[in-house]
């Protein structure tokens, strides 16, 4: 194993050492660390040639473990909110641990974002890195194995996940990347566009819990089909990938007018979430001193669609015992 771009991130207060590992490929570069697989930076080129850094991130490891806001975290089991905390899985009731008021959100309190994961290979482009959860683990049935693999190739950054269960579970990953592609402290993403070219999403009601409905965008503020600035709107929404048969499809296009910077993202799961940065008020000083706060970063998570397992009509986010989980993102670049 390739162990030239490790080096060591910090230690956790039982002493546990949390390396970062530096991937480079041509133009783009990025930093990964193992507290929650986190990506920690990812710089791209922009239109004048000069790097931009496109996420938010901090410089310390305890920074990390203070904040709550997923900041570029692998998220397991279950992406996204979980209504009731609970779900019924082969006429087995399963409660969760809540942690979104009375919902599951990102896995529970101590999900996969507040893991160490382990250094399984690394070459100077990538890395796989990996995580044993047990049976029981915030609720969930099955000893799962996990393994998450970031590579930077051509003008992207790919995410390939992959799992296995010992007893049929849900098994929903993602990742919690806060984008801002005109720089990850250059303030507000007002001025940024976004497209979403989906002609559905999944409307929400108390606790931004989906109704179980699967309406057109056609008419509503939920059209996103055209690229737009993304303006004083607020979103924290799904939104369901139109033609989904697990093979990779385009999500969502993104721009910076500033830096020139455009982004894709193109993903094999059904469903994305863009989320606005609307609770990043409170969040730790970022990379260089750079504030971060409300507005100032968007996401764009695939996944299964929120609270899948208690909506039959969804795509089913259950993985059966022995069978395998995989799945792929793209984020690609260029100015």
């Amino acid at each position: 194993m390739n162990e030239e771009n490790r080096t060591l991130f910090g230690h956790m207060p039982d002493g546990t050492a949390v390396g970062e590992i530096v991937l480079t490929d041509g133009a783009l570069s990025c930093g990964v660390i193992t507290y929650g697989g986190a990506l920690r930076f990812l710089t791209v080129p922009g239109q004048t040639g000069g790097p931009v850094d496109v996420v938010l991130g901090f410089d310390t490891l305890e920074d990390y473990i203070r904040q709550d806001k997923y900041m570029g975290a692998l998220v397991g089991r279950y992406g996204n909110r979980i209504g009731g905390s609970r779900f019924a899985l082969e006429g087995q009731e399963y409660p969760l641990r809540a942690n979104d008021g009375p919902n599951h959100l990102h896995g529970g309190p101590e999900g996969f974002d507040k893991k160490v994961w382990q250094v399984r290979a690394q070459t100077r482009s990538s890395v796989s890195l990996s995580l044993f959860s047990p049976d029981g683990e915030e609720g969930y049935p099955g000893n799962l194995e996990v393994t998450v693999t970031y590579t930077l190739r051509g003008q992207g950054l790919e995410i390939a996940y992959r799992a296995r269960s010992s007893r049929t579970t849900l098994c929903n990953l993602t990742n919690h990347a806060y984008f801002n592609l005109s720089g990850h402290g250059s303030g507000s993403i007002e001025g940024q566009h976004i497209q979403l070219p989906a002609s559905r999403y999944t409307p929400v009601g108390e606790g931004l819990i989906p109704t179980g409905a699967v309406d057109l965008v056609e008419g509503t503020p939920m059209d996103l089909r055209e690229l737009q600035p993304i303006g004083r709107r607020e979103y924290d929404n799904n939104w369901a990938i139109d033609g989904w048969d697990g093979t990779l499809r385009l999500a969502a296009r993104a721009w910076s007018p500033d830096t020139g910077v455009r982004m894709e993202v193109l993903t094999t799961m059904p469903g994305i979430q863009f989320y606005t940065g609307n609770f990043l008020d409170g969040c730790p000083s970022g990379k260089g001193g750079a504030p971060y706060g409300k507005g100032r970063a968007f996401c764009l998570e695939t996944q299964y669609f929120p609270d899948s397992p208690n909506h039959p009509d969804f795509p089913s986010a259950v993985l059966a015992a022995g069978e395998v989980f995989e799945s792929k993102t793209v984020y690609r670049f260029e100015a």
